[in-house]
């Protein structure tokens, strides 16, 4: 069942030469008093593992070729309260360890494993306290010299191995963003055919959850964005208890979480179910730079040229709408776009929301290649200002979908939500 994971792993030890590698899963987060927030745990650990108990560190032993894992023991007593746990023995036979041990057992076995290595690799500056914590074990190792047992030399950061894997998606991988990518949609769907004026975003919201448990994705890849109105020419709104307008948009920036992996959709669309004429001038800018991106996605292309693409679309649209005076050029070269344009075209998703990968590698930019998933979601945010037309005051548009890179170029695979004006309208009428 796990059988990818364990081809993770070694495909991990492949690259460490005869290094160590040692990978904590996330601690649990206490939210008040007794009560924790719903356990997650740490999207690279999962990804080598599969394993989403807390309390675990994993050990990668690249010179014996081994995968090791810490982890609670069985505890009837604690079960009882807590839930199933698989213990060493358990989770080594489900997960395909070579070895596994009590996690109690971990100060006391590390700095054996550690001897006589070259390299130790862990996350290295993320976290102050387990940084301190292999400092410790390698103090332990390097009191032991005279004995012609030596401690690693070199310390390295283990993460951005992890990340070049996960850059490209495999097989499973892209069915389940595909289903999250899917019950999101459903979602979108749902919340606008729900909108009308008199609603509150966070009424809306639950249309939005609601879809998501349903299909079994218990929880939001993010905190869900429901901004009625001005609210949305704020980029990371939460609030979502604003009262909804007639003659206002409503922008969801919202993606479920399925087995880990995240959706992420944006739409913007009129409470009442018609646009009006500026905000239909407003949002046909804001799509023609969506389509455009998207269609800029392809295999062997750089990952700003879709950004480029969509940035001077938008530009033109801001001289067009009078919000802005110059050139295109001028306006991207001064930077005064950013006005009403202040975030970038998009960014990996998979196990984060905005995943691992960045975008350069060995100092090169990176180029799309098939099995990466990246969000494309220009938008326009005017906020009442000198010199802005008045009938633009307080519209903000984000259009946003999930797009995976083929092998003959992309797959919007969020496409089940409409997006072109009459699409929206009609399904809001019915």
């Amino acid at each position: 069942m796990f059988q990818t994971h364990t081809d993770r792993r070694s495909r991990l030890l492949a690259l460490m030469g005869n290094g160590i590698a040692v990978l904590p899963t996330a601690p649990e987060v206490s939210r008040n008093a007794d009560s924790h927030y719903p356990y997650r745990a740490d999207s690279h650990f999962v990804y080598l593992t599969g394993f989403a108990e807390p309390e675990a560190v994993l050990v990668l032993d690249a010179d014996q070729g081994k995968s090791i894992l810490f982890c609670r023991e069985k505890n009837l007593d604690r079960e009882i309260w807590d839930g199933f746990r698989h213990g060493p023995e358990g989770a080594r036979e489900v997960f395909g360890f070579d070895a596994a041990y009590p996690i109690a057992e971990l100060d006391q076995r590390l700095p054996e494993l550690l001897a006589n290595r070259d390299d130790v690799f862990w996350a290295v500056g993320r976290n102050a306290a387990f940084d301190a914590r292999v400092g410790g074990w390698l103090e332990q190792v390097r009191a032991r010299e005279r004995q012609a047992i030596a401690a690693p030399v070199r310390y390295l950061d283990l993460l951005p191995l992890i990340d070049g894997m996960r850059l490209i998606k495999d097989v499973g991988e892209i069915d389940i963003l595909r289903r999250a990518g899917q019950i999101s949609a459903e979602a979108h769907v749902r919340a606008m055919q729900a909108t009308r004026p008199g609603l509150y975003e966070y009424q809306v919201e639950a249309e939005i959850l609601h879809t998501f448990v349903r299909h079994g994705a218990r929880y939001p890849a993010y905190e869900s964005i429901v901004a009625g109105g001005a609210n949305a020419c704020t980029l990371h709104y939460v609030g979502n208890n604003a009262r909804l307008n007639d003659g206002e948009l409503l922008l969801i920036d919202a993606g479920c979480e399925l087995n880990g992996y995240a959706g992420d959709i944006t739409r913007t669309f009129p409470v009442s179910g018609k646009f009006s004429g500026p905000q239909r001038a407003v949002y046909e800018v804001v799509l023609a730079a969506e389509l455009a991106a998207i269609d800029a996605v392809a295999p062997g292309v750089a990952w700003n040229v879709p950004s480029d693409t969509a940035l001077r679309i938008l530009a033109q649209g801001m001289l067009d709408l009078k919000l802005l005076t110059g050139s295109v050029d001028s306006i991207i070269e001064s930077g005064a776009y950013k006005q009403f344009y202040m975030h970038g075209i998009g960014h990996w998703i998979g196990l984060d929301v905005h995943d691992v990968g960045g975008r350069y590698r060995d100092g090169e930019i990176i180029r799309f290649a098939p099995g990466m998933c990246t969000t494309v979601e220009p938008g326009l945010y005017i906020r009442p200002a000198d010199k802005v037309p008045a009938e633009f005051h307080n519209i903000g548009i984000r259009i946003e979908d999930d797009v995976l890179v083929t092998r003959e170029g992309r797959e919007v695979y969020t496409a089940d939500v409409p997006k072109r004006i009459d699409e929206i309208e009609a399904l809001m009428a019915r």
